[in-house]
């Protein structure tokens, strides 16, 4: 990026079931590394003035669901020419019913529409391979194929993704609505979404969850702190290049 401009990013990290505060703290900590960002951090949508006024907007989220106005103002500023740097929960809304299943309604398809995809289940947390679809990418490219123990998101998808990593999953999700995947299908895991002018850079690892962040289900105290890819020095390294990328 050039020496002396001065980007303008505005990151939304809020929502539920995750330790936002360890995501971030993280992703300002990254923010920080180069001098020309200057960041406004929000938990939700509603100040749609400053994200117009934004290069960069930046998302770690889960249940948090932006009315249809700011739908429709978040894709429009991504097809004027923006990026959007999308992370994990950003494409999630959870249902936990009576049932005692998870569902993933789609209440907001303007939304979805624009990011790509929606998040409708996850296996098991447990062990997974990433895989590189495009090496040639600036994004991945020479990072190799890397295991991490996250959640492996299964998506419904929203138009022409360019997918930039991808891993296999072929089985049950089990405790959510949207429980058979069968198929040995690639699932996006990093990818890019064309909208306008503008892409939005969707990048569905990075789960963790403390001890206290499942207490609007009545667990007051969730008995193992969970880190994801946070744990991953690949991971550091796909959040340094997205950043970047969105920044030029």
């Amino acid at each position: 990026m050039s020496e002396h401009r001065v980007h303008q990013v505005y990151l939304v990290a809020a929502g539920q079931f995750h330790d936002i505060d360890h995501a971030r703290l993280e992703l300002l900590k990254l923010l920080a590394e180069t001098p020309q960002i200057r960041v406004k951090v929000a938990a939700d949508y509603h100040d749609l003035d400053a994200i117009r006024a934004s290069d960069v907007l930046i998302t770690y989220t889960c249940n948090v669901i932006p009315t249809e106005a700011e739908q429709i103002a978040l894709r429009d500023w991504v097809a004027s020419g923006k990026r959007w740097f999308a992370l994990h929960g950003t494409n999630s809304i959870l249902e936990f019913l009576a049932s005692g299943k998870v569902d993933a309604p789609a209440r907001a398809p303007i939304f979805m529409e624009t990011l790509g995809t929606q998040f409708l289940a996850h296996p098991p947390i447990q062990p997974f391979r990433v895989h590189v679809t495009d090496p040639n990418h600036e994004l991945v490219r020479g990072i190799n194929e890397f295991e991490t123990d996250d959640e492996l998101y299964l998506c419904r998808i929203h138009g022409k993704l360019e997918v930039l990593l991808h891993t296999y999953f072929d089985g049950a999700a089990t405790g959510f609505v949207e429980e058979n995947w069968s198929g040995n299908d690639q699932r996006p895991v990093y990818y890019i979404h064309r909208v306008g002018s503008g892409e939005v850079l969707y990048l569905n690892l990075g789960h963790c969850r403390g001890h206290y962040d499942m207490r609007d289900i009545n667990v007051p105290f969730y008995p193992k702190v969970e880190r994801g890819s946070w744990d991953k020095p690949e991971y550091y390294e796909l959040l340094r290049r997205g950043i970047s990328y969105c920044c030029r």
